[in-house]
């Protein structure tokens, strides 16, 4: 028996070893490489390459618009410069399994109707990844349409500076895709930083966004992850409008001259471990239900937390509202509970020293209400008669306005470290 089996592996053994170095030949000639040269064509290289080839780009300018239709690396060496003189997409991407990186990609057209970009990943064209890439004066500098598991990852991305907002495109523009990777990245002096449209379960991590409209703007777009970005000196930091199922965690948007962040039209998501500070509101927060606002350091805003529009069973804990000019700017009919925050104006007191005051919080009251709605009242808030209205309203229910009630206030903020984030007042977006 066991000389049977000699003998069927013999028999078996030598066209196992021919297809074995078949395969070899083979995965040998998917692993080609080209190299593009100054004045040489990076187009025709791109024409004679194979599926799987790396075509290596020297460093030098390269006046060209390229097509990539094929599963192929582009990859540049000590930074080569490709420009789309002003006219069209200057990299066009088709293809599934596309990689380029290194490359500093610039000059695309201007037409916003067209969407003319740095690099345009086009439908399709499946787990396209751009690495360490300079985008500059592109109209848009990624632009990603129905694709899944796109890579974009640590590339420094500015906009054509001297348009005007509106005239700019955004920095990466995500629609109708799937699982994209989006970190790392330096965005700024383009219209909206990071867009976001009908795009699920990506992930946006570690990015830094400045200088533009909105940090992300963000709509329609469910079970994705907005986690380690800095968003400031814009206008707002991020936008997330008509969503749910979002986790927005260990953010920093500051000194934006609008919200820090905005949600708007949200449920079912998780904010937490947020640093909002220096805004002229920290949260604006619209029609958003069922959501876990938590450990969030609220801090030196305009308004700490503007809240309306049915903005009900959302469960607030644990966060830090610290020298707000305004804490809480609460518009509604009802009162709303948020246990187990800190509260930098609270007056109350703790006898048995537990951590917890024995007076409930209000946010505001009826003089509050009174003056939004006639801001001149502002000037008269520090005289005896306000201060008077202010009293009597507490005494007397009837007069009492609806409020975010805190009944078991923390003594001590969460966060340890929150005066570094004093003084991050907002500057005009460009």
């Amino acid at each position: 028996m066991a000389l049977l089996e000699a003998r069927r592996t013999f028999f078996f053994l030598p066209p196992l070893l021919g297809t074995l170095a078949c395969l070899l030949v083979a995965g040998a000639g998917l692993a080609g490489e080209l190299t593009v040269q100054p004045g040489e064509s990076i187009a025709a290289a791109i024409a004679r390459a194979a599926p799987g080839d790396v075509v290596r780009v020297e460093k030098g300018y390269y006046r060209e618009r390229l097509l990539i239709d094929k599963p192929i690396t582009l990859k540049g060496i000590d930074r080569p410069t490709i420009s789309g003189g002003l006219k069209g997409d200057t990299i066009r991407i088709t293809a599934e399994d596309v990689i380029i990186e290194g490359l500093i990609v610039r000059d695309s057209g201007d037409e916003l109707i067209d969407k003319n970009a740095g690099i345009f990943i086009k439908p399709g064209a499946h787990r396209a990844a751009v690495r360490n890439c300079d985008l500059t004066y592109n109209l848009f500098g990624i632009y990603i349409e129905t694709v899944k598991k796109v890579e974009i990852r640590n590339n420094v991305i500015t906009g054509k500076r001297d348009y005007k907002s509106p005239r700019r495109g955004n920095g990466i523009q995500l629609y109708n895709s799937e699982e994209a990777q989006i970190i790392g990245n330096n965005i700024s002096f383009v219209r909206d930083g990071i867009y976001v449209d009908v795009s699920h379960h990506a992930v946006f991590r570690n990015n830094r966004i400045h200088n533009v409209r909105y940090g992300t703007h963000y709509m329609n777009s469910h079970y994705n992850v907005w986690e380690g970005n800095d968003s400031y000196h814009n206008r707002g930091g991020l936008a997330l409008m008509m969503t749910r199922h979002q986790v927005v965690r260990n953010n920093r948007a500051w000194g934006n001259s609008d919200h820090g962040i905005m949600l708007r039209t949200i449920q079912d998501s998780v904010i937490e471990g947020n640093i909002v500070a220096g805004n002229a509101r920290g949260f604006f927060i619209y029609d958003a239900e069922y959501n876990i606002l938590r450990n969030n350091l609220v801090m030196d805003n305009s308004v700490g937390v503007h809240l309306w529009a049915g903005s009900y069973r959302n469960k607030a804990e644990g966060n830090d509202f610290i020298s707000n000019r305004t804490q809480i700017k609460y518009v509604a009919s009802r009162d709303e509970i948020w246990p187990g925050n800190y509260w930098s104006n609270y007056v109350g007191w703790d006898r048995n020293g537990d951590g917890v005051g024995d007076v409930q919080y209000e946010a505001n009251d009826m003089v509050d209400r009174l003056s939004w709605r006639h801001p001149m009242m502002k000037l008269l808030l520090a005289s005896p008669a306000v201060q008077t209205l202010r009293l009597v309203s507490q005494q007397f229910p009837l007069l009492r306005a609806p409020s975010i009630v805190d009944p078991t206030p923390r003594m001590k903020p969460h966060h340890t470290d929150w005066s570094q984030w004093s003084g991050r007042y907002f500057h005009h977006a460009n």
